[in-house]
């Protein structure tokens, strides 16, 4: 084979796309057992789209017209079909491999190989063997068993698809993020002022449908998003929230007008030198313009009147000394003209300048910032100074500042403490343009929204009132729905058992006909579909703990070089503990959680342990930290690897991860389903304590509802940090406000915890 490398470089080229992607694809083409296909057809299979998702190929026509040349500067032009290289041709059900009884290969789905011997096989059966084996196995319709049937060598070359595989995953992860990279590339962040031209107003967007890796998430949707109102966007996890709001920030759904500004809040900003006032100020960018201008022109005409001073007392001195006056020319009138020019711009940047409220900028910036809980100080500080939660804070101050026509928020109060979320809450009620918010929080959807989007069985409906309104007419609707279905029912076996009564009665003959066109026109009652019921299974603890199980005396806690974040901590914990931690960002919860669990040791004062209780600390943290090439089970396997398949399939679907999700790469899974995921790995040790921090965040509404009824029936102790309402108000008895280096207990309820923020806030 020709070198494979230069026949790349010499199609796709070498200076875009991914090398991950490129890796792949030569990995695919130095193979041995790699077949072209009819056409390049199953070149195109093995990597085309990859082509088309990294860069390298506008779209799949092109995709596959480059594995055409491919094969023609690899393969010169052949064919090598269906066969290897001997020429032989794969078994079938039936023939004979190496003089014993071959296997049955199932179209469209996996091998199994209970029937054989240990046969040997063809390169060619073992090529399709092995997909259908690695499909069974991630799908759960084959075991890690059949590998014992085979022979070692087969098992090994087995093994080798099932590694391809696994890098195929890996590139067409890579992939994905290159063409997300490029979706958020092109996306301005600017204050836009429309002049001239129809105002934006409703949008009206008529039988669109969207689809995300070859599944139809939505089909013939139609809504109307009208000016003003507040759209809460809600739906399963995985029915393409995120991915409505992708198309709509990329004008991708016809209806959208083109002057209508689109921003979606879902990058932090880049980490530089630029603080984080500026950062908010620079979006702003023709009040910048015409100050930079302002600026320029007052130097120029400062310098010109100087520089007129100057002359005239060089004149005097001639004149003192007898001299004549220089000889006049063409540069003091233009100088003149010059000055009057510059003028008359001063005053029409000072008026265009009063016109967008240019001086009140940095003030309502700096409101916007301090609302999101930026002190004067953090908001001085160069952005790169922040963690990405804090920066995500910065993107959404933006957003804010520069008031698009339709504003996207995908859970903006995930990155937000209890104060901010607040403070926003109250800037969104006086939003004046179109606002569509995904977030899981209850409470903040019932205060901000007007409206509810609600995605389900692939079509988006609108419904009036916020979530809670929602909620009543959905169960509603599906009640009326079931009775008038059920009426439907009763009626048509009612007409049916008269047909079958009198059919042969020719009294009754026309009464009977009369009821089969009746039967005939009675229409079906469309049941609406209910989403299957979520369950958050938690462990139970197989082994029972003594007390005290863990406890707190005398505790300081200070990072190396840093003041002193807790002292005097005295408390203990139990298996009946359920506390939620409370407080605002930065004061040290995550910390007191990293305490508890034993990541972080304190200063001063001591901590005990009993040596038999088993903790689980779930965080955004092992969210993050998920390897999304993999698929869920392939992720369990590599973390818990002396444990079996099924054991790691239970595990996923108590967490609500079916056989189908735990099959598909994480990086095509959504959000909650990724924090599902992590909840089943940290819980994997059936603890005796689990310490939440931000449990809910990207879980759906049906989630935080499975949370909440898992978290009832565990048994164990619960320490959370939370800001959700519903949450919290549901699962603990007790808060646990972290204040001026203290953990104290707050006598009170959540909404007096709420009530009394509010005071501190005016």
């Amino acid at each position: 084979m020709a070198d494979v490398r230069a026949a790349l470089t010499a199609v796709l080229g070498s200076s875009k796309g991914d090398e991950a992607v490129l890796d792949y694809v030569a990995g695919c083409l130095e193979d041995e057992d790699f077949e072209w296909g009819d056409d390049a057809s199953e070149a195109y299979e093995a990597f085309g789209e990859m082509l088309v998702g990294a860069g390298f190929a506008a779209d799949e026509a092109a995709a596959h017209e480059a594995c055409r040349k491919l094969q023609r500067l690899l393969a010169g032009g052949g064919d090598d079909g269906a066969s290897d290289a001997s020429g032989s041709t794969a078994a079938t059900s039936g023939t004979t491999i190496s003089g014993r009884q071959g296997f049955r290969a199932l179209e469209g789905g996996p091998v199994l190989l209970d029937e054989m011997n240990k046969v040997s096989l063809h390169p060619s059966e073992i090529k399709k063997l092995g997909k259908n084996l690695i499909q069974g196995l991630f799908s759960g319709e084959g075991t890690e068993e059949d590998f014992s049937l085979m022979t070692e060598k087969d098992a090994v070359k087995i093994k080798k698809l099932r590694e391809k595989q696994e890098k195929q995953q890996m590139a067409a992860f890579r992939a994905h993020q290159a063409e997300a990279r490029r979706a958020l590339a092109g996306v301005k962040v600017e204050v836009v002022r429309h002049t001239g031209g129809p105002a934006v107003r409703d949008i009206h967007l008529e039988n669109f449908s969207i689809s995300n890796g070859g599944a139809e998430l939505i089909e013939n949707g139609t809504c109307t998003l009208a000016w003003g109102r507040r759209y809460g966007l809600v739906g399963r996890n995985g029915t393409g929230k995120t991915t409505l709001l992708r198309h709509l920030n990329q004008k991708a759904i016809k209806g959208i007008p083109d002057n209508c500004q689109i921003l979606h809040v879902e990058q932090e900003v880049a980490g530089d030198d630029i603080t984080a006032l500026d950062a908010v100020l620079q979006c702003d960018t023709e009040r910048l313009a015409l100050l930079e201008e302002e600026a320029e022109l007052m130097e120029q005409l400062s310098a010109a009147q100087h520089g007129e001073e100057g002359q005239d007392q060089v004149d005097g001195q001639r004149q003192q000394q007898g001299a004549a006056p220089p000889a006049a020319n063409g540069s003091a009138p233009a100088a003149g003209t010059d000055g009057l020019a510059a003028t008359q711009r001063l005053a029409a940047i000072a008026k265009r300048l009063h016109e967008i409220d240019a001086y009140g900028a940095q003030a309502r910036a700096a409101a916007i910032l301090a609302g999101l809980s930026f002190t004067p100080d953090m908001q001085a500080r160069p952005t790169k100074t922040f963690s990405g939660g804090w920066r995500m804070r910065v993107a959404l101050a933006r957003a804010l500042f520069v008031e698009p026509d339709l504003l996207l928020l995908d859970e903006p109060t995930n990155h937000l403490d209890l104060h901010a979320v607040l403070w926003l809450q109250d800037y969104l009620l006086k939003w004046p343009k179109t606002l569509i918010v995904v977030s899981h929080a209850r409470e903040f959807l019932n205060t901000v929204c007007t409206d509810v989007l609600h995605l389900h069985s692939r079509s988006i409906i609108t419904y009036r009132g916020n979530y809670d309104v929602f909620e009543k007419t959905m169960r509603e609707r599906v009640k009326n729905a079931k009775q008038a279905a059920e009426a439907q029912d009763m009626k048509r076996k009612h007409m049916q058992a008269f047909i079958d009564r009198f059919r042969y009665n020719a009294n009754r003959a026309a009464l009977v006909q009369s009821r089969i066109k009746a039967l005939e026109r009675l229409a079906d009652v469309e049941v609406m579909d209910e989403d299957p019921a979520y369950v958050f299974c938690f462990p139970t603890p197989p082994d029972v703990v003594s007390p005290p199980i863990l406890s707190f005396t005398d505790v300081d806690f200070a990072y190396p070089g840093g003041p002193t974040l807790f002292r005097d901590l005295n408390f203990g914990l139990d298996l009946s503990s359920r506390f939620a931690i409370v407080g605002p960002n930065g004061i040290g919860k995550s910390t007191l959680l990293g305490l508890i669990g034993g990541e972080l040791q304190p200063t001063k004062g001591h901590v005990y342990r009993n040596p038999k209780v088993r903790l689980a600390v779930f965080s955004q943290h092992h969210v993050d930290g998920l390897d999304l090439a993999l698929t869920p089970l392939q992720y369990m396997a590599k973390t818990f690897p002396q444990a079996k398949e099924e054991v790691h399939r239970a595990q996923l679907s108590s967490f609500g991860i079916p056989a189908d999700l735990a099959a598909q790469p994480m990086y095509t899974l959504s959000g909650g389903q990724k924090s599902r995921v992590a909840m089943a790995k940290v819980t994997f040790s059936k603890p005796h304590l689990l310490l939440l921090d931000e449990p809910s965040n990207h879980l759906d509404m049906d989630a935080v509802e499975a949370l909440v009824e898992g978290l009832a029936l565990f048994q164990g102790g619960v320490l959370m940090v939370s800001h959700d309402q519903h949450l919290i108000e549901s699962t603990v008895d007790e808060l646990w406000a972290v204040e001026g280096g203290r953990v104290n207990v707050f006598h009170g309820s959540f909404e007096d915890y709420k009530k009394r923020l509010r005071v501190l806030q005016r």
